[in-house]
């Protein structure tokens, strides 16, 4: 009789690739870092010795084991690194497939709404426990036994770390309106703004709206956010005067309708919006180069 033993090839391993990719994209929301990540999962297996990985039933289960505790520590040393992040730190903006320079589709992230920049943005605030026990629980579907593996806790703690994590969820997110609706917004957006339009930009924000920049330290980019419809209405058209040879481009941003801004052909801020009630709740635009690398690179 014969034991059927997992396959090991490297075919097989390699195919795990992709859902590695998606996952530590959600769990650290830098695609830099997340290919990282997954880098470092790799070199471990084939760190082990040929007699260790036969040993292992589910080289999938491994590598996801492995990579979500490589997150873990990324997410726990991230709070130190960014406490010294010249300006607002924002998760690495992801252009759809179509739009990017990735054409491998193993490094391609599935878009749903686990990685909407609203969403993201929440992420960050939680704890990296948290974070973890949420987006492997909740999102990949992973039992908690599993999860608790991996976080280090137990079972029990897992599901209530889970359970934080989704109460704020509800507490700091309203449910997007369908895609069609945020694209048409997004236009609209763009025109008003194109045309120096004060007052059809204040008609496009909500009355609270905030906009936020990430430069890095590397790019220019407003000192504090934008708060409120006229400021922010008021900044856009300075914005325009001062950069007249800007193109506002309508593109897929963390997989909803967003804009990116070109000078001399070469993408310099991409933008994403957080839309609810018929109006833009918050901007987000990212300028950091160092996180427009999947838009820019040919």
């Amino acid at each position: 009789m014969t034991i059927d033993r997992p396959d090991q090839s490297l075919s097989a391993i390699m195919s795990e690739r992709r859902q590695l990719i998606n996952l530590a994209y959600r769990l650290v929301g830098s695609l830099a870092e997340a290919e990282d990540a997954v880098q470092e999962t790799y070199a471990r297996w084939y760190a082990l010795s040929p007699q260790q990985q036969q040993a292992i039933d589910s080289p999938g289960a491994w590598l996801t084991k492995v990579a979500s505790r490589i997150c873990l520590n990324v997410l726990n040393s991230a709070r130190a690194r960014r406490e010294n992040y010249v300006g607002d730190w924002i998760p690495e903006p992801l252009p759809a497939p179509a739009e990017g320079t990735t054409t491998d589709p193993a490094d391609r992230i599935t878009l749903d709404e686990s990685i909407g920049m609203a969403f993201l943005v929440v992420l960050e605030a939680m704890t990296p426990a948290e974070r973890v026990a949420f987006i492997l629980h909740d999102v990949f579907g992973y039992p908690f036994a599993e999860v608790a593996d991996i976080v280090g806790r137990t079972p029990v703690a897992c599901r209530q770390l889970a359970s934080s994590a989704r109460r704020r969820i509800r507490t700091s997110q309203t449910p997007p309106p369908p895609t069609a609706e945020q694209a048409a917004i997004v236009r609209n957006f763009k025109q008003a703004w194109e045309a120096k339009d004060i007052n059809a930009l204040v008609g496009l924000l909500d009355p609270d709206v905030t906009a936020t920049g990430d430069g890095g330290g590397l790019a220019t980019t407003v000192r504090r956010p934008f708060e409120g419809a006229g400021q922010l209405a008021r900044g856009l058209v300075e914005l325009a005067d001062r950069h007249a040879g800007l193109t506002i481009l309508e593109r897929t941003v963390n997989g909803q309708p967003g804009l990116v801004a070109e000078q001399d052909g070469v993408i310099v801020t991409v933008y994403a919006f957080d839309i609810a009630a018929g109006r833009i709740t918050h901007i987000w635009a990212v300028r950091n180069p160092e996180k427009l690398r999947p838009w820019t690179l040919r």
